[in-house]
């Protein structure tokens, strides 16, 4: 069993802005996690979040850039599991960015939810990033300069 998910946003910003607000960990801290992300590839680099035990989610998110194609694409793994060094979670996103005449879509892609118990974390996280995390950054980069 794998899930994959597909998510679809257009902001009415330009690409440039779209991407800063992706790759800025400042930004990224104010509408994802707090982090220590460099828009580098190969650099490794951690989200930190609150711990959700009964999903066996010590609250990290151990992460390592793969690409980056600027203003047009970024790809990380994206791993967690119950304690440092167990990984429960093996996934990765990619963030394209497509330009429009009046704006950005962005596609986010998280792949690789394998097994029943990821299936279920893809379901929450599913709801979480076209819920909350489109919001709030649609709300940082209405806010950027």
């Amino acid at each position: 069993m794998q899930r994959d998910l597909i998510i679809k946003w257009f902001f009415a910003h330009p690409p440039e802005k779209v991407w800063e607000c992706l790759t800025d960990p400042e930004l990224v801290n104010q509408w994802l996690m707090k982090n220590d992300f460099e828009p580098v590839v190969g650099h490794k680099f951690r989200f930190h979040t609150k711990p959700i035990p009964k999903m066996s989610f010590d609250g990290v998110v151990y992460c390592e850039v793969l690409e980056i194609i600027p203003n047009q694409k970024l790809v990380y793994t994206w791993k967690g599991g119950p304690e440092p060094g167990i990984i429960g979670l093996d996934t990765l996103l990619t963030w394209t960015l497509y330009p429009e005449a009046d704006g950005t879509k962005l596609v986010l892609e998280h792949t690789g939810f394998k097994g029943f118990k990821n299936f279920i974390a893809s379901v929450f996280m599913e709801s979480g990033w076209k819920k909350g995390i489109a919001r709030r950054f649609g709300k940082v980069l209405g806010e950027m300069k």
